[in-house]
């Protein structure tokens, strides 16, 4: 390794360690569309994206709640995509078990916070946005003030807890979960379509063995993008996957779709 990517890992890791709560600068969109051209022209070119959905982007708020394997590829491309303030939620500490599957973390940031770690690769990535760490469990107030929440948490107990915050402020949600080599995805707009506890009213028999089982780094990056993607389009407005959940099978490259309807009395969106 040359001298130059030595010095530039450890001003990486030494970034991370200190990254602390950012001033909120102007995030506005600029006047015009020149300005964002070199940076997101692979998306503006796009039928399906506009001027109209990048400023909208830009000037939406999202909360990922988790920096692990889920919330590496999904903080890694809405930053990249252009939306214009993150808020990063993890409590735990970087562990060497975590970097097989967990791209926003290297070797350098053993024992720091997730969140300050994900954040201070994030800024490199896009300086033009504002990128928050919060460096705590989730609670249910953090959801206020975001025009959507990405849950990448890893147990039923964590996304229920997300599900019930979003679902009382009427905040659009993206779930996911992956184990193995299998996952699935599900995009909720509260009030409007099933949430996830209409599609899981409770945790299945062998919840607590999922949550000790393995994952293949690959199958967590897949299910995170795919998580990633439903994002944006809800953001841009356009069809995401609400009423539904994606089933995805990796080992076999099996895709299901399954329709989910809204529950009368389901506890968590029956009076959103």
């Amino acid at each position: 390794m040359s001298s130059d990517r030595r010095a530039f890992f450890r001003t990486l890791a030494s970034a991370a360690r200190d990254v602390a709560q950012p001033a909120a600068p102007d995030v506005e969109a600029p006047d015009a569309v020149g300005p964002w051209l070199d940076r997101y022209s692979r998306q503006l070119v796009l039928p399906e994206w506009s001027e109209a959905a990048q400023r909208t982007l830009a000037a939406a708020s999202v909360l990922v709640v988790g920096a692990g394997a889920l919330g590496s590829p999904v903080a890694t491309y809405l930053a990249g995509a252009g939306v214009g303030r993150l808020g990063i939620v993890d409590d735990g500490d970087v562990e060497l078990s975590n970097l097989h599957r967990q791209h926003l973390h290297f070797t350098p940031d053993l024992g720091v916070p997730k969140a300050r770690s994900a954040v201070a690769k994030l800024a490199y990535l896009n300086p033009e946005i504002v990128i928050e760490p919060y460096q705590a469990a989730f609670g249910a107030a953090m959801v206020e003030g975001h025009d959507l929440v990405v849950d990448c948490t890893d147990s039923f107990t964590a996304r229920y807890a997300v599900n019930a915050a979003c679902c009382a402020a009427r905040v659009p949600l993206v779930e996911a979960g992956v184990v193995g080599m299998s996952g699935l995805v599900m995009a909720i707009r509260p009030g409007e379509t099933a949430c996830y506890r209409c599609a899981f009213p409770a945790p299945p028999a062998d919840a607590a063995s999922c949550a000790e089982a393995g994952v293949l780094g690959p199958a967590a990056g897949v299910v995170g993008s795919l998580q990633a993607l439903e994002a944006l389009k809800l953001l841009a407005g356009l069809p995401a996957l609400t009423d539904a959940f994606l089933q995805v099978d990796l080992a076999g490259l099996d895709f299901l779709r399954v329709a989910v309807r809204r529950r009368p009395q389901c506890p968590d969106c029956s009076a959103a």
